[in-house]
């Protein structure tokens, strides 16, 4: 389960992280993680590292047009309940690459963007965010929406997206990043 607050205050984050205690549950809201960490009751972590709500303009007007897919890796898009999902595997079947975008009125949200370790600066990850949205414009789509890491957000940037809010997370359970 997920919680998120589009505005975020004290006393709401406490009654909500003291009532939840099944592990497992997050809470994300629109406020750096120095502001939320204090109001979390006992048994929850800031969990995800520093996160940012963006938004663009779709189609986004890209800053730099993508390039050719390298050599050895290959793209596969398609569409399945609303949500066009990206794949880029090498020649062999190794994960490279992946997101999805899911299209909801004239609004998409993208999600699950990711590069491998091994496969980055390749410009794969700005390959699989300029199919996503195109295919969401091509849906209808004329504004984009996406949580960014910090690694994320420079590459979002570069793509004409901009920040709107921090966007912290918080998990009930134990915090791995403690043991």
């Amino acid at each position: 389960m997920r919680h998120v607050l589009h505005s975020a205050d004290e006393a709401t984050v406490h009654k909500i992280t003291q009532h939840v205690t099944a592990p497992g549950v997050w809470l994300k809201a629109f406020v750096p993680p120095e502001t939320l960490e204090p109001w979390l009751a006992p048994g929850w972590h800031l969990a995800g590292g520093s996160g940012y709500l963006m938004c663009a303009a779709l189609p986004v007007a890209p800053t730099r047009a993508p390039g050719p897919m390298p050599a050895g890796y290959r793209l596969n898009t398609w569409t399945r309940d609303g949500v066009t999902r990206a794949l880029v595997r090498t020649a062999d079947g190794v994960f490279a690459a992946r997101g999805q975008i899911a299209v909801t009125g004239h609004t998409a949200v993208v999600d699950q963007v990711e590069t491998d370790q091994a496969h980055r600066r390749r410009g794969l990850g700005h390959l699989v965010m300029h199919r996503l949205t195109e295919a969401a414009s091509e849906q209808g789509a004329t504004a984009g929406v996406l949580g960014a890491t910090t690694e994320g957000r420079a590459l979002y940037e570069s793509m004409g997206w901009r920040v709107l809010a921090p966007l912290t997370s918080a998990e009930r359970g134990p915090n791995p990043a403690a043991t």
